[in-house]
């Protein structure tokens, strides 16, 4: 942990706590110290943020920082129902309007890029959207022989790489400060938090992985309706510069526009929400970054129009499942599923009682049923769930922090379109249908089908294991000449042929535990 990373991660503190972003967190419903820690950061509040309540620097604060915590704002902006709207609204500008960066430069940076294939794209425009991470223009791409074609080019920002860098060493080391200094925390696992979003931004700063991830969605999507992405221009494509398909769309913010368009704002709701359940639970990859800067709606059939893939998120069988059952159990009201799934993926720890678990759920679910978004007050949930966090000694599961950020955003965004939103009559559908499928035939032989893959790759590795045993006794032959060698040769036998028969036993068992 180096001296550099913390002082910028101890100046960032500053600067959030001095422009008054501590003050749009929802107090009352932290438990006692975070209250404690929010209050100190409030003290050196400049007093203007205190007297109006109105934090007007905070987004340039956030840009001036790094893209890091540009990205922490835009989830902000997507939750007027915990920040308050004025605080939302604020933030909302870190979506797509950051400063561009110089024009002069896009020439250079295609040509870079993408050699003679640069000058297949004319008339670019000055930038539509500008982010913390890129920028996007519009432009023609004429490819001889073709007829020409509306793209959207995105280039990364000129030294973009290195913000990031020095964003994520200073997010360690205040997390190691966290974990020395504050052991409670270390339930939380914020060391290895730092490091799931620190994967996730790598894969952002490469334009090829962001095309290739469009293309597998495209793939998922083929046969679904109500959600639309770009297709990728693969000769325009390089590390800093991505071109596809122009989509056009009204941005999702705009509900003047969507209305004035006649676009049915509960149904594009309804339609963003089922999407964002369908990929992440029947394909087990999804938009992990839907903030409102990047959906759009179509004003013909009202589907949801999705750009900017550089951050997915990837759940494995045994997560989608988890997902679903968390997701299905709060519909039908039955929190001891709810309990024992948090138990079964590690969320809670086994010395538990899985009863006590069911009764906090209750206490969480009875209230949110029956009760439009409108009515209910996310900042009070969440701090019921800090309180249960801590009393149930609750771990993090890193590989499910993007889930849970992108699931925050996007119901956020879908109660921002229908304040009356049910989210669970909403989800239901999406939920049942997968579970009714992994339940009944179709499930049951894919199941049948990944044990058989499992049990035929650990037969595969037997005469790996064999051979193994066969140059460990060869060796140990050579080495000991004397008779008394001869036990240990019979014991090192004796233990891998052990180690081979429990092999081809979990084998078996894979396949007989399907059923």
């Amino acid at each position: 942990m180096g001296l550099g990373s913390t002082f910028r991660f101890f100046r960032a503190g500053w600067v959030l706590a001095r422009e008054g972003a501590f003050s749009v967190l929802p107090v009352e419903s932290l438990p006692p110290m975070m209250k404690l820690g929010v209050g100190l950061a409030r003290v050196v509040e400049r007093p203007s943020v205190r007297r109006t309540g109105h934090v007007d620097r905070l987004n340039a604060a956030l840009h001036k920082l790094g893209p890091s915590y540009v990205k922490f704002g835009q989830t902000l902006a997507t939750r007027p129902d915990i920040v308050g709207p004025q605080a939302a609204a604020d933030l909302a500008g870190l979506q797509d309007r950051m400063p561009p960066f110089d024009p002069n430069l896009v020439p250079g940076i295609l040509v870079s890029a993408l050699g003679p294939k640069a000058a297949q794209l004319t008339e670019i425009s000055p930038p539509i959207a500008a982010a913390s991470i890129a920028q996007v223009h519009q432009a023609k791409l004429r490819v001889p022989g073709a007829a020409p074609k509306t793209v959207a080019i995105k280039m990364l920002r000129p030294g973009v790489a290195e913000r990031f860098h020095a964003d994520t060493n200073a997010l360690y080391a205040g997390a190691r400060l966290a974990e020395i200094f504050a052991p409670a925390s270390r339930r939380l696992k914020p060391t290895e938090v730092v490091k799931t979003l620190d994967h996730s931004m790598r894969i952002e700063l490469d334009l090829r992985l962001e095309a290739a991830a469009i293309s597998e969605l495209a793939e998922n999507i083929k046969n679904d309706t109500g959600f639309i992405i770009p297709q990728v221009q693969w000769d325009q494509v390089a590390q800093n510069v991505l071109t596809t398909t122009w989509v056009n769309g009204i941005p999702i913010r705009d509900h003047a526009a969507l209305d004035a368009a006649g676009v049915d704002r509960k149904a594009l709701a309804s339609k963003l929400l089922q999407a964002f359940l369908r990929h992440a639970i029947r394909d087990g990859f999804f938009h992990a970054d839907m903030h409102p800067g990047n959906l759009f709606a179509d004003r013909v059939t009202g589907d949801v129009i999705a750009v900017d893939f550089g951050i997915m998120g990837r759940l494995s069988k045994r997560e989608r499942r988890f997902l679903a059952d968390i997701l299905y159990g709060f519909i039908t009201r039955d929190y001891r599923l709810v309990a024992q799934r948090h138990f079964d993926i590690g969320y809670v720890p086994q010395h538990q009682s899985v009863d006590d678990f069911t009764l906090a759920i209750r206490s969480i679910g009875e209230p949110l049923h029956g009760r439009t978004a409108a009515d209910i007050s996310m900042a009070k949930v969440l701090g019921q769930l800090f309180a249960i966090t801590e009393l149930f000694d609750m771990q993090t599961r890193p590989e499910l922090v993007l889930l849970q950020k992108s699931m925050v955003l996007v119901e956020g965004v879908a109660r921002s379109l229908d304040p009356d939103l049910d989210i669970w009559t909403v989800a239901e559908p999406v939920v049942g249908e997968w579970l009714r499928r992994e339940e009944g035939p179709v499930g049951r032989l894919e199941d049948f089908g990944g044990h058989l893959t499992r049990m035929s790759e650990a037969l595969g590795r037997a005469p790996v294991l064999i051979a193994e045993a066969e140059l460990a006794l060869a060796e140990h032959r050579a080495r000991q000449a004397r008779p008394a060698a001869r036990p240990v040769e019979t014991a090192l036998f004796a233990v891998l042929l052990a180690a081979f028969v429990v092999l081809v036993l979990a084998a078996w068992r894979l396949l007989t535990t399907g059923f």
